[in-house]
């Protein structure tokens, strides 16, 4: 899984279920709001700090998908993709990046025909167990709860910078 994870450089997300636990709220006016985790964010701060690109492919359109995008420095953003492969193929010719420098998260059968071409694709504890199946790695905890996260770190030990992470914020003894 390191090798896979080691030449990464953009990783693409879902939004809901995996940035979110999947739950829509919609208050008396009709406004939309999601729930994100900070931590999920921070991942996604590190890893743009590392070098890696974030990228947003997402089948719903939302404001609010925008304004947190905007929020973390996000500027590859797909919204209304039903067909996320087509979407996948237009960030590739955008970054010229291939197959194997790219990895996916979703969680839902809509993404699978993405997760199926990437260098490494994952999903959250609580995705579709069809999704389970075709994912390289499961993570340990749900959407909106820290998944996200778990995979950034991933990428980030991999590619050998989680030391130097460590020691910025005294994680080392």
């Amino acid at each position: 899984m390191n090798d896979k994870l080691r030449n990464i450089e953009l990783l693409l997300l879902d939004v809901d279920g995996v940035m979110t636990d999947g739950g829509i709220i919609y208050d008396a006016s009709g406004l939309e709001t999601k729930c994100f985790n900070v931590r999920d964010g921070h991942g996604i701060k590190m890893l743009q700090r590392h070098g890696v690109q974030v990228g947003i492919i997402t089948g719903r359109t939302s404001i609010v998908v925008d304004n947190r995008a905007r929020e973390l420095g996000i500027d590859l953003v797909y919204q209304g993709a039903l067909k996320k492969l087509e979407s996948y193929e237009d960030v590739k010719a955008r970054t010229g990046l291939d197959d194997s420098r790219i990895a996916y998260m979703g969680d839902d059968i809509i993404d699978v025909p993405v997760m199926r071409r990437v260098a490494f694709a994952a999903t959250p504890r609580d995705g579709l167990a069809e999704v389970r199946d075709v994912a390289h790695y499961v993570a340990s905890l749900d959407g909106g709860r820290g998944a996200v996260r778990e995979v950034c770190d991933l990428i980030l030990k991999a590619r050998g910078v989680w030391d130097e992470i460590a020691a910025r914020y005294e994680l080392s003894p």
